[in-house]
């Protein structure tokens, strides 16, 4: 019996050992699409406004809570490479104990980015960054460091290519307006992806003197994200919610290119195959250990034992 439980704990051991550990990445791709544009206006201004793509400043998606002390580092960084003219910021708020937070932009940053605790950062809605520690090295400070490594994932092409972006911002009244588009890109972006036309109501700023991390000020707070539709160009109406405090909503337009889902067929039997294909040798160590376990039990069970 003790020879076979040696020869059991030794077989797991030989398991074990060939499993390779998981390496975690300081920044990772999301492959679900991508997300560009972040022209803008004051809700209450009148606004037209026609860019290149190749100029369009990369799209920032924060994660972040009034009691995130470790996003405060985040978002200076993040402050530096604005600063720089690279990235338009849009802060998400968790709904734990913040009073920004919103149940439907929450649950939008878990569908598309994966449940994670503040801080977390994506760039053009293709790269996601997780915590406070920056990966490159090169000053004495991680601040600096931090603002190195923003600035670089600022800057990764979209490959977009030529084309541009037409934004159209007209008032109603003080509760909603008329957004106008017109996109100009190469088709072959949309080929088995849709296009979604977005309108992000954003906050300025708004004074919060009850976070608990100390920063007092919390800018650049999405109140809620419509979608107006799907084609190249068009008119939709938006809703504008009530500000935290003061008149200093604006009204972003955003693109959202999201890949189609693969059709159900037989290729799922296939790979569901091959799945089982690659598995023999655990298939092998069960029945071993099986037939290990039997003989010593009945060995041990034997008349005259």
């Amino acid at each position: 019996m003790r020879n076979a439980i040696a020869m059991v704990i030794c077989l797991l051991a030989s398991v074990t050992v060939v499993i390779p550990p998981a390496e975690a990445l300081p920044a990772n791709p999301v492959d679900n699409g991508m997300l560009f544009g972040g022209q803008m206006a004051h809700a209450s201004n009148a606004t037209v406004l026609n860019e290149n793509l190749s100029e369009l400043k990369a799209v920032v998606e924060v994660y972040t809570a009034t009691w995130c002390e470790s996003c405060v580092y985040v978002e200076h960084a993040l402050d530096d490479v604005k600063a720089n003219g690279l990235i338009q910021q849009y802060h998400i708020h968790s709904t734990l104990g913040d009073p920004f937070g919103t149940p439907e932009l929450e649950q939008r940053w878990r569908d598309k980015y994966e449940p994670n605790s503040p801080p977390g950062v994506v760039f053009n809605g293709t790269v996601k960054k997780v915590g406070k520690t920056p990966t490159v090295d090169t000053h004495d400070n991680d601040h600096d460091n931090l603002v190195e490594e923003f600035s670089a994932l600022a800057h990764q092409d979209l490959g977009l290519g030529i084309g541009s972006t037409s934004f159209s911002w007209t008032p109603t009244n003080a509760n909603e307006g008329t957004l106008a588009w017109s996109l100009d890109l190469d088709a072959k972006h949309l080929e088995n992806a849709t296009l979604n036309v977005t309108a992000w109501v954003v906050e300025v700023a708004t004074d919060y003197q009850d976070g608990t991390n100390g920063q007092g000020t919390y800018p650049h707070i999405v109140h809620n994200i419509q979608v107006l539709g799907h084609s190249m160009n068009g008119t939709a109406p938006v809703s504008l919610p009530v500000a935290h405090d003061d008149d200093d909503l604006q009204v972003h337009l955003l693109y959202e290119i999201v890949p189609d889902p693969p059709e159900d067929d037989a290729s799922d039997v296939v790979s569901e195959k091959e799945d089982s294909e690659d598995t023999p040798a655990v298939s092998m160590l069960a029945a071993g250990l099986t037939l290990i376990l039997a003989t010593a039990f009945s060995q041990r069970n034997r008349p005259g034992r």
